[in-house]
Protein backbone atom coordinates (compact mmCIF):
# COMPACT_ATOMS: atom_id res chain seq x y z
CA UNK A 1 0.00 0.00 0.00
CA UNK A 2 2.74 2.17 0.83
CA UNK A 3 4.39 1.87 -2.71
CA UNK A 4 0.66 2.97 -4.38
CA UNK A 5 0.87 5.80 -1.88
CA UNK A 6 3.96 7.42 -2.79
CA UNK A 7 3.51 6.89 -6.38
CA UNK A 8 0.33 8.95 -5.91
CA UNK A 9 2.15 11.51 -3.36
CA UNK A 10 4.33 12.22 -6.18
CA UNK A 11 3.09 11.94 -9.25
CA UNK A 12 -0.56 13.99 -8.44
CA UNK A 13 0.78 16.86 -7.45
CA UNK A 14 -0.69 20.95 -8.06
CA UNK A 15 0.82 23.03 -10.96
CA UNK A 16 -0.52 26.02 -12.04
CA UNK A 17 0.12 26.76 -14.99
CA UNK A 18 0.80 24.23 -18.26
CA UNK A 19 3.84 22.28 -16.88
CA UNK A 20 6.34 22.79 -19.82
CA UNK A 21 6.49 26.16 -19.54
CA UNK A 22 6.29 26.39 -16.09
CA UNK A 23 9.26 24.06 -16.30
CA UNK A 24 11.11 26.54 -18.15
CA UNK A 25 10.44 29.25 -15.47
CA UNK A 26 11.10 26.83 -12.64
CA UNK A 27 14.78 26.31 -14.01
CA UNK A 28 14.87 30.46 -14.62
CA UNK A 29 14.12 31.00 -10.88
CA UNK A 30 16.24 28.94 -9.68
CA UNK A 31 18.87 30.02 -12.12
CA UNK A 32 18.09 33.73 -10.88
CA UNK A 33 18.59 32.85 -7.15
CA UNK A 34 21.78 31.06 -7.81
CA UNK A 35 23.23 35.01 -9.58
CA UNK A 36 21.71 36.31 -6.82
CA UNK A 37 20.14 39.35 -8.73
CA UNK A 38 17.73 40.52 -11.23
CA UNK A 39 19.30 39.26 -14.29
CA UNK A 40 19.98 41.39 -17.39
CA UNK A 41 19.14 38.71 -20.11
CA UNK A 42 18.76 35.16 -20.51
CA UNK A 43 19.74 32.03 -22.57
CA UNK A 44 17.41 28.97 -22.64
CA UNK A 45 18.17 25.70 -23.97
CA UNK A 46 15.37 22.95 -23.48
CA UNK A 47 14.70 19.68 -25.47
CA UNK A 48 12.91 19.46 -28.71
CA UNK A 49 9.64 17.77 -26.58
CA UNK A 50 9.78 20.46 -24.23
CA UNK A 51 10.05 22.93 -26.69
CA UNK A 52 6.88 21.42 -28.76
CA UNK A 53 4.95 21.66 -25.44
CA UNK A 54 5.46 25.36 -24.63
CA UNK A 55 5.20 27.05 -27.88
CA UNK A 56 1.24 27.93 -27.94
CA UNK A 57 0.33 28.22 -24.59
CA UNK A 58 -0.37 31.02 -22.49
CA UNK A 59 1.69 31.54 -19.22
CA UNK A 60 -0.34 32.18 -16.28
CA UNK A 61 0.20 35.96 -14.79
CA UNK A 62 1.92 37.42 -18.07
CA UNK A 63 -1.00 37.28 -20.86
CA UNK A 64 1.52 35.94 -23.59
CA UNK A 65 2.48 32.96 -24.27
CA UNK A 66 6.04 30.69 -25.01
CA UNK A 67 8.95 29.51 -22.92
CA UNK A 68 10.65 32.96 -23.38
CA UNK A 69 8.04 34.33 -21.78
CA UNK A 70 8.20 31.82 -19.05
CA UNK A 71 12.05 32.08 -18.60
CA UNK A 72 11.33 35.95 -17.92
CA UNK A 73 8.79 35.64 -15.43
CA UNK A 74 10.75 33.16 -13.58
CA UNK A 75 13.58 34.53 -14.08
CA UNK A 76 12.19 38.15 -12.44
CA UNK A 77 9.02 36.80 -10.11
CA UNK A 78 9.02 32.88 -9.70
CA UNK A 79 10.04 31.39 -6.44
CA UNK A 80 11.94 27.56 -7.07
CA UNK A 81 10.64 26.70 -4.14
CA UNK A 82 7.45 26.35 -4.56
CA UNK A 83 8.09 23.54 -7.48
CA UNK A 84 5.11 23.38 -10.15
CA UNK A 85 4.04 26.51 -8.85
CA UNK A 86 6.88 28.80 -8.97
CA UNK A 87 4.90 31.78 -10.81
CA UNK A 88 1.92 31.81 -8.19
CA UNK A 89 3.22 35.15 -6.30
CA UNK A 90 4.13 36.74 -10.18
CA UNK A 91 3.06 40.37 -9.78
CA UNK A 92 1.59 42.65 -12.33
CA UNK A 93 4.71 44.58 -12.08
CA UNK A 94 7.01 41.88 -12.77
CA UNK A 95 4.75 40.65 -15.59
CA UNK A 96 6.02 43.97 -17.39
CA UNK A 97 9.00 43.75 -16.45
CA UNK A 98 9.12 40.28 -18.36
CA UNK A 99 7.75 41.26 -21.27
CA UNK A 100 10.18 43.97 -21.37
CA UNK A 101 12.70 41.34 -21.76
CA UNK A 102 11.69 39.70 -24.64
CA UNK A 103 11.06 43.38 -26.35
CA UNK A 104 14.40 44.11 -25.97
CA UNK A 105 15.64 40.72 -27.22
CA UNK A 106 17.06 40.06 -24.20
CA UNK A 107 16.01 35.91 -23.92
CA UNK A 108 17.42 34.00 -26.21
CA UNK A 109 16.07 30.53 -27.04
CA UNK A 110 17.55 27.29 -28.57
CA UNK A 111 17.97 23.55 -28.68
CA UNK A 112 19.74 21.25 -26.32
CA UNK A 113 22.18 19.80 -27.50
CA UNK A 114 21.06 16.39 -26.18
CA UNK A 115 18.80 13.78 -26.83
CA UNK A 116 16.96 14.31 -23.78
CA UNK A 117 13.04 14.16 -24.29
CA UNK A 118 12.66 16.36 -21.26
CA UNK A 119 15.56 18.75 -20.27
CA UNK A 120 16.02 22.66 -19.90
CA UNK A 121 18.94 24.75 -18.80
CA UNK A 122 18.72 28.55 -17.94
CA UNK A 123 21.90 31.27 -17.77
CA UNK A 124 21.27 34.37 -15.88
CA UNK A 125 23.27 37.27 -16.89
CA UNK A 126 23.81 40.31 -14.63
CA UNK A 127 26.29 42.58 -12.54
CA UNK A 128 29.02 40.96 -14.18
CA UNK A 129 27.94 37.05 -13.30
CA UNK A 130 26.19 34.40 -14.29
CA UNK A 131 24.45 31.35 -13.34
CA UNK A 132 23.05 28.37 -14.88
CA UNK A 133 20.45 26.12 -13.55
CA UNK A 134 19.42 22.58 -15.66
CA UNK A 135 16.72 20.41 -15.09
CA UNK A 136 16.13 16.87 -16.58
CA UNK A 137 14.02 14.15 -17.11
CA UNK A 138 10.58 15.80 -14.57
CA UNK A 139 8.68 18.73 -15.01
CA UNK A 140 9.96 19.57 -11.48
CA UNK A 141 13.73 17.96 -11.10
CA UNK A 142 16.17 20.79 -11.20
CA UNK A 143 19.21 18.29 -11.10
CA UNK A 144 22.25 20.80 -11.16
CA UNK A 145 23.29 24.77 -10.48
CA UNK A 146 26.53 26.79 -11.34
CA UNK A 147 27.88 30.39 -10.43
CA UNK A 148 30.56 31.81 -12.36
CA UNK A 149 31.13 28.18 -13.74
CA UNK A 150 31.76 26.88 -10.20
CA UNK A 151 29.07 23.87 -9.32
CA UNK A 152 27.31 25.04 -6.64
CA UNK A 153 24.29 22.56 -6.49
CA UNK A 154 24.36 18.81 -7.46
CA UNK A 155 20.74 16.58 -6.37
CA UNK A 156 21.62 13.62 -5.22
CA UNK A 157 21.68 10.94 -7.52
CA UNK A 158 19.18 7.96 -6.86
CA UNK A 159 20.85 5.39 -4.87
CA UNK A 160 22.22 2.49 -6.97
CA UNK A 161 21.25 -1.12 -5.88
CA UNK A 162 23.66 -3.51 -4.28
CA UNK A 163 25.56 -5.58 -6.72
CA UNK A 164 23.58 -8.58 -7.31
CA UNK A 165 20.24 -7.15 -5.66
CA UNK A 166 17.61 -7.76 -8.15
CA UNK A 167 16.27 -4.41 -9.32
CA UNK A 168 12.78 -3.04 -8.05
CA UNK A 169 9.73 -3.80 -10.09
CA UNK A 170 6.95 -1.75 -11.35
CA UNK A 171 4.92 -1.67 -8.69
CA UNK A 172 1.24 -1.31 -10.61
CA UNK A 173 -0.78 -3.34 -12.49
CA UNK A 174 -4.52 -2.71 -13.32
CA UNK A 175 -5.31 -5.95 -10.98
CA UNK A 176 -3.35 -4.93 -8.05
CA UNK A 177 -4.61 -1.02 -8.80
CA UNK A 178 -8.35 -2.03 -8.78
CA UNK A 179 -7.84 -4.30 -6.11
CA UNK A 180 -6.43 -1.43 -4.37
CA UNK A 181 -8.83 0.87 -5.21
CA UNK A 182 -12.00 -1.01 -3.90
CA UNK A 183 -10.58 -2.60 -0.92
CA UNK A 184 -7.85 -0.59 0.71
CA UNK A 185 -8.99 1.37 3.95
CA UNK A 186 -10.45 4.96 3.37
CA UNK A 187 -8.60 6.96 5.31
CA UNK A 188 -5.14 6.44 3.66
CA UNK A 189 -6.45 7.86 0.39
CA UNK A 190 -8.89 10.31 0.88
CA UNK A 191 -6.38 12.85 0.33
CA UNK A 192 -6.94 12.35 -3.18
CA UNK A 193 -10.58 14.42 -2.69
CA UNK A 194 -8.37 17.61 -3.39
CA UNK A 195 -7.76 16.78 -6.96
CA UNK A 196 -11.67 16.95 -7.49
CA UNK A 197 -12.04 20.18 -5.23
CA UNK A 198 -8.95 21.44 -7.20
CA UNK A 199 -9.77 20.87 -10.27
CA UNK A 200 -13.70 21.35 -10.23
CA UNK A 201 -12.95 25.26 -9.42
CA UNK A 202 -10.96 25.73 -12.24
CA UNK A 203 -13.93 23.99 -14.25
CA UNK A 204 -16.28 25.56 -12.89
CA UNK A 205 -14.06 28.93 -14.09
CA UNK A 206 -14.00 28.01 -17.36
CA UNK A 207 -17.76 27.58 -17.67
CA UNK A 208 -18.21 31.44 -16.05
CA UNK A 209 -16.11 33.08 -18.38
CA UNK A 210 -14.58 32.97 -22.17
CA UNK A 211 -10.98 30.69 -22.44
CA UNK A 212 -9.19 30.01 -25.73
CA UNK A 213 -11.54 27.95 -27.82
CA UNK A 214 -14.31 27.83 -25.05
CA UNK A 215 -15.10 24.64 -25.34
CA UNK A 216 -16.68 23.39 -22.60
CA UNK A 217 -18.52 26.78 -22.11
CA UNK A 218 -19.78 26.39 -25.65
CA UNK A 219 -21.20 22.79 -24.95
CA UNK A 220 -22.88 24.46 -21.39
CA UNK A 221 -24.35 27.48 -23.58
CA UNK A 222 -26.11 24.51 -26.24
CA UNK A 223 -27.29 22.25 -23.36
CA UNK A 224 -29.05 25.57 -22.22
CA UNK A 225 -30.49 25.88 -25.60
CA UNK A 226 -31.40 22.16 -25.36
CA UNK A 227 -29.12 21.67 -28.44
CA UNK A 228 -27.33 19.01 -26.50
CA UNK A 229 -28.78 16.46 -24.02
CA UNK A 230 -27.96 17.34 -20.00
CA UNK A 231 -27.08 13.90 -19.88
CA UNK A 232 -24.21 12.01 -17.89
CA UNK A 233 -21.68 12.26 -20.90
CA UNK A 234 -22.12 15.49 -21.83
CA UNK A 235 -21.95 17.09 -17.98
CA UNK A 236 -18.66 15.22 -17.72
CA UNK A 237 -17.00 16.30 -21.37
CA UNK A 238 -18.13 19.88 -20.80
CA UNK A 239 -16.47 19.67 -17.28
CA UNK A 240 -13.51 18.30 -18.59
CA UNK A 241 -12.85 20.45 -21.45
CA UNK A 242 -13.99 23.79 -19.48
CA UNK A 243 -11.49 23.39 -16.99
CA UNK A 244 -8.47 22.71 -20.13
CA UNK A 245 -9.66 25.87 -21.59
CA UNK A 246 -8.79 28.09 -18.56
CA UNK A 247 -5.71 26.14 -17.76
CA UNK A 248 -4.26 26.55 -21.79
CA UNK A 249 -5.61 30.11 -21.35
CA UNK A 250 -3.67 30.65 -18.43
CA UNK A 251 -5.95 30.77 -16.11
CA UNK A 252 -4.19 32.01 -12.50
CA UNK A 253 -5.67 28.78 -10.54
CA UNK A 254 -3.51 25.91 -10.36
CA UNK A 255 -4.64 21.96 -11.63
CA UNK A 256 -3.78 18.95 -9.51
CA UNK A 257 -1.84 17.24 -12.34
CA UNK A 258 -0.41 13.63 -12.59
CA UNK A 259 2.80 12.71 -14.33
CA UNK A 260 3.68 15.91 -14.94
CA UNK A 261 1.04 17.28 -16.84
CA UNK A 262 -1.95 19.53 -15.58
CA UNK A 263 -4.30 18.38 -18.69
CA UNK A 264 -3.86 14.85 -17.61
CA UNK A 265 -4.51 15.48 -14.21
CA UNK A 266 -8.03 17.52 -14.95
CA UNK A 267 -8.82 14.29 -17.25
CA UNK A 268 -8.50 11.45 -14.28
CA UNK A 269 -10.20 13.83 -12.38
CA UNK A 270 -13.26 15.72 -13.70
CA UNK A 271 -15.17 13.02 -15.80
CA UNK A 272 -15.43 10.86 -12.29
CA UNK A 273 -16.32 13.54 -10.88
CA UNK A 274 -18.76 14.63 -13.22
CA UNK A 275 -20.68 11.23 -12.84
CA UNK A 276 -20.15 10.73 -9.37
CA UNK A 277 -22.38 14.20 -9.37
CA UNK A 278 -24.94 12.26 -11.70
CA UNK A 279 -24.88 8.97 -9.46
CA UNK A 280 -25.09 11.50 -6.59
CA UNK A 281 -22.18 9.10 -5.41
CA UNK A 282 -20.70 9.84 -1.40
CA UNK A 283 -17.50 10.91 -1.14
CA UNK A 284 -15.91 7.62 -0.38
CA UNK A 285 -16.96 6.00 -4.21
CA UNK A 286 -15.73 9.35 -5.52
CA UNK A 287 -12.46 8.78 -3.72
CA UNK A 288 -11.93 5.04 -4.35
CA UNK A 289 -12.61 5.80 -8.37
CA UNK A 290 -10.36 8.71 -8.15
CA UNK A 291 -7.28 6.29 -7.38
CA UNK A 292 -8.24 4.12 -9.36
CA UNK A 293 -8.28 6.82 -12.15
CA UNK A 294 -5.26 8.50 -11.37
CA UNK A 295 -3.08 5.53 -10.76
CA UNK A 296 -4.20 4.08 -13.82
CA UNK A 297 -2.88 6.69 -15.67
CA UNK A 298 0.75 6.76 -13.78
CA UNK A 299 0.98 3.09 -14.88
CA UNK A 300 -0.17 3.51 -18.47
CA UNK A 301 2.53 6.87 -18.71
CA UNK A 302 4.98 4.83 -16.97
CA UNK A 303 5.07 2.49 -20.65
CA UNK A 304 4.74 5.80 -22.67
CA UNK A 305 7.24 8.10 -20.87
CA UNK A 306 6.59 12.03 -19.68
CA UNK A 307 6.33 13.30 -23.41
CA UNK A 308 6.22 11.48 -26.59
CA UNK A 309 3.98 12.13 -30.14
CA UNK A 310 1.41 10.30 -28.13
CA UNK A 311 -1.60 12.73 -26.76
CA UNK A 312 -1.31 11.95 -23.26
CA UNK A 313 -5.10 13.19 -23.00
CA UNK A 314 -6.31 9.66 -24.33
CA UNK A 315 -4.22 7.91 -21.36
CA UNK A 316 -5.57 10.11 -18.87
CA UNK A 317 -9.23 9.40 -20.61
CA UNK A 318 -8.98 5.75 -20.86
CA UNK A 319 -7.41 5.94 -16.67
CA UNK A 320 -10.90 8.34 -16.07
CA UNK A 321 -12.71 5.78 -17.51
CA UNK A 322 -11.90 2.94 -15.11
CA UNK A 323 -12.55 5.07 -12.64
CA UNK A 324 -16.27 5.90 -14.02
CA UNK A 325 -16.45 2.04 -14.44
CA UNK A 326 -15.78 1.37 -11.12
CA UNK A 327 -18.39 4.22 -9.74
CA UNK A 328 -21.15 1.88 -11.76
CA UNK A 329 -20.31 -1.07 -10.06
CA UNK A 330 -17.60 -2.90 -12.88
CA UNK A 331 -15.08 -5.25 -11.46
CA UNK A 332 -11.36 -6.28 -12.70
CA UNK A 333 -13.31 -7.52 -15.75
CA UNK A 334 -14.49 -4.35 -16.92
CA UNK A 335 -11.63 -2.34 -16.18
CA UNK A 336 -9.64 -4.50 -18.67
CA UNK A 337 -12.50 -4.20 -21.01
CA UNK A 338 -12.54 -0.88 -21.02
CA UNK A 339 -8.46 -0.28 -21.77
CA UNK A 340 -9.04 -2.66 -24.05
CA UNK A 341 -12.19 -0.92 -26.07
CA UNK A 342 -9.68 2.66 -25.37
CA UNK A 343 -6.57 0.85 -26.94
CA UNK A 344 -8.85 -0.36 -29.87
CA UNK A 345 -10.44 2.93 -30.88
CA UNK A 346 -8.11 6.02 -29.91
CA UNK A 347 -4.89 5.01 -29.26
CA UNK A 348 -3.78 7.49 -32.40
CA UNK A 349 -4.22 10.97 -31.56
CA UNK A 350 -1.22 12.67 -31.48
CA UNK A 351 0.03 15.20 -29.57
CA UNK A 352 1.51 18.41 -31.63
CA UNK A 353 2.00 20.75 -28.64
CA UNK A 354 -0.30 22.61 -25.94
CA UNK A 355 -2.57 24.86 -26.97
CA UNK A 356 -6.00 25.74 -26.79
CA UNK A 357 -6.77 22.86 -29.25
CA UNK A 358 -6.47 20.99 -26.03
CA UNK A 359 -9.60 20.91 -24.60
CA UNK A 360 -11.07 19.60 -28.03
CA UNK A 361 -8.50 16.66 -27.22
CA UNK A 362 -9.82 16.25 -23.75
CA UNK A 363 -13.28 16.76 -24.92
CA UNK A 364 -13.13 14.03 -28.26
CA UNK A 365 -10.96 11.37 -25.24
CA UNK A 366 -13.58 11.72 -22.68
CA UNK A 367 -16.58 11.52 -24.94
CA UNK A 368 -14.86 7.80 -25.91
CA UNK A 369 -13.96 7.03 -22.49
CA UNK A 370 -17.06 7.36 -21.25
CA UNK A 371 -18.13 4.98 -23.90
CA UNK A 372 -15.80 2.54 -23.75
CA UNK A 373 -16.85 2.00 -20.24
CA UNK A 374 -20.38 1.70 -20.72
CA UNK A 375 -19.15 -1.00 -23.19
CA UNK A 376 -17.45 -2.85 -20.79
CA UNK A 377 -20.16 -2.45 -18.59
CA UNK A 378 -22.64 -4.28 -21.27
CA UNK A 379 -19.82 -7.05 -21.32
CA UNK A 380 -18.52 -5.83 -24.72
CA UNK A 381 -14.95 -5.28 -25.45
CA UNK A 382 -12.55 -4.87 -28.72
CA UNK A 383 -10.95 -8.51 -29.30
CA UNK A 384 -7.43 -9.44 -28.42
CA UNK A 385 -7.05 -10.59 -31.88
CA UNK A 386 -7.45 -6.99 -33.64
CA UNK A 387 -4.84 -4.50 -34.11
CA UNK A 388 -2.26 -3.35 -30.54
CA UNK A 389 -5.43 -5.01 -28.52
CA UNK A 390 -4.61 -7.66 -26.77
CA UNK A 391 -6.25 -10.37 -24.22
CA UNK A 392 -3.62 -9.83 -22.01
CA UNK A 393 -4.20 -6.50 -20.04
CA UNK A 394 -0.67 -5.66 -19.47
CA UNK A 395 0.25 -6.78 -22.80
CA UNK A 396 -2.19 -4.36 -24.28
CA UNK A 397 -0.97 -1.63 -22.38
CA UNK A 398 2.59 -2.31 -23.25
CA UNK A 399 1.72 -2.49 -26.80
CA UNK A 400 0.25 1.27 -26.54
CA UNK A 401 3.25 2.33 -25.06
CA UNK A 402 5.71 0.95 -27.78
CA UNK A 403 3.52 2.89 -30.09
CA UNK A 404 4.27 6.09 -28.54
CA UNK A 405 7.30 5.96 -27.39
CA UNK A 406 8.95 3.77 -29.93
CA UNK A 407 6.33 3.72 -33.09
CA UNK A 408 6.12 7.62 -33.05
CA UNK A 409 9.14 8.51 -32.87
CA UNK A 410 9.88 9.97 -36.41
CA UNK A 411 6.23 11.42 -35.81
CA UNK A 412 7.65 13.15 -33.15
CA UNK A 413 10.07 14.64 -35.45
CA UNK A 414 7.83 15.92 -38.41
CA UNK A 415 5.16 17.40 -35.61
CA UNK A 416 8.08 19.30 -34.35
CA UNK A 417 9.16 20.29 -38.18
CA UNK A 418 5.95 21.41 -39.35
CA UNK A 419 5.64 23.21 -36.08
CA UNK A 420 8.91 24.91 -36.61
CA UNK A 421 8.97 25.38 -40.52
CA UNK A 422 4.96 26.50 -41.23
CA UNK A 423 3.85 30.25 -41.81
CA UNK A 424 2.20 31.37 -39.45
CA UNK A 425 -1.04 32.41 -40.08
CA UNK A 426 -3.98 35.33 -38.26
CA UNK A 427 -6.53 33.98 -35.89
CA UNK A 428 -9.91 33.84 -37.55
Amino acid sequence: MKQFIDLLHREVVPALGCTEPIAVALTAAFAAETLGCRPERLEVEVSANLLKNGMGVVVPGTGEMGLQIAAAAGAIGGQSSRGLECLASLTPEQAKAARAMLGENRVELGLADNNLLLYCKVTAFGDGHNASAELADSHANLVAAWRDGRQVFAKEPEAAPETGAVEEEWPLSLRKIYDFASTTPIEPIEFILEASRMNRAVAEEGLANKYGLGVGKSMDAQTRLQILSDDMLNFAVKLTAAAADARMAGVMMPVMSNSGSGNQGITCTMPVVACAIRLDKPDEDLARALIMSHLTAIHIKHHLGRLSAHCGAMVAATAAACGIALLLGGGEREMEMTVRNMVGNVAGMICDGAKSSCALKVASAVGAGIQAAMLALQGTAVPGREGIVSDDIEACIANLGKLGSEGMRETDKVILDIMLHKKTASNP
